[in-house]
């Protein structure tokens, strides 16, 4: 509760005015006494006035203070106070180093963002045989001609029928390796397909000779793999002469050339299968199989 007003003599207000209008005939030391009341009333209403005027203006309540600033819309928000509304607060704690945002990326994030937007750009500007009306467009039969000739199927089968007619022990080695090659090479690359999911670039036509789930996705070029691949192959266990070696080569790099040229791969998808197919050839080459390790597989086809 607030404290009673009292006038500057410091007495209550309600003692000096009661005091002053119940002794209207009172004596010499009452303050309506003689011609000099009128005086004496005005003075104490402006004692009254000057009073009222200064319990406001110096807040001398501190319990009406705290609840007009508990009452504001400041407060209430949660906000920081305004200068002079109270004791400024603390700042908050700064965040962990975990939690806050990196604004400056790392110059390998910057390179590998570079290489990407270069790679797509060039991708899509050697899709020339894209579609009937690029500007290659009459010659995407001759590339469609060559990318059955890099197909998986085909290879399988022939590699089984010449295994079939195959009667020889040396020549049948051969051949069970690179079949063993070819079922590897389909292996690893729809397993990388699937984990990185990249699509094939947007001005592809899905017009392949037969496809299967994991070809609607585009790192690594199963062609390009399987040219390399089967070329290293045949160039170091086929006794072949120089022009058909050359051969060989010529058609690995223009088979992995038309992927990107039919607008099927980008650019690195091709580039990665070359260096994945190179690689594949050394588990094959580690794991020949002859008769002396795999005598039972041997065995069994001997049977059929």
């Amino acid at each position: 509760m607030p404290s009673p007003r009292r006038n500057v003599e410091g007495r209550p207000l309600g003692a000096s005015v009661s005091s002053s209008s119940s002794g209207g005939g009172g004596g010499p030391g009452s303050p309506t006494h003689g011609s000099g009341g009128g005086g004496s009333s005005s003075s104490s209403s402006r004692f009254e006035f000057q009073s009222l005027l200064g319990s406001r203006g110096s807040g001398a309540d501190p319990t009406c203070t705290r609840l007009r600033q508990s009452e504001s819309p400041v407060h209430r928000r949660g906000s920081f106070p305004l200068a002079g509304a109270g004791p400024s607060q603390a700042p908050p704690p700064p965040l962990p180093e975990e939690d806050r945002m990196d604004l400056n990326p790392s110059f390998l994030g910057i390179a590998l963002r570079s290489l990407l937007a270069i790679d797509l750009w060039l991708s899509k500007k050697l899709g020339v045989c894209a579609g009937e009306s690029s500007s290659w467009g009459s010659v995407r039969p001759l590339m469609k001609l060559l990318e059955i000739s890099g197909h998986g199927i085909p290879w399988l089968l022939g590699t089984l029928y010449c295994l079939s007619r195959s009667d020889s022990w040396a020549g049948r080695e051969v051949l069970m390796n690179l079949l063993f090659a070819l079922l590897l090479d389909l292996l690893l690359v729809a397993l990388l397909k699937g984990l990185v999911r990249r699509r094939r670039p947007a001005h592809n036509q899905m017009d392949m000779f037969v496809t299967l789930s994991v070809d609607k996705y585009s790192f690594p070029s199963g062609h390009a793999t399987r040219a390399a691949l089967v070329s290293r192959f045949i160039l170091n266990h086929l006794v072949l002469a120089i022009p058909l070696r050359v051969l060989v080569v010529l058609w690995a790099f223009i088979l992995g050339l038309s992927r990107v040229l039919l607008g099927r791969h980008n650019v690195t998808d091709v580039a990665f299968g070359f260096l994945m197919g190179y690689m594949q050839y050394s588990i094959v080459d580690y794991c020949w199989l002859s008769p002396h390790n795999a005598p039972l597989l041997f065995a069994l086809w001997n049977q059929q």
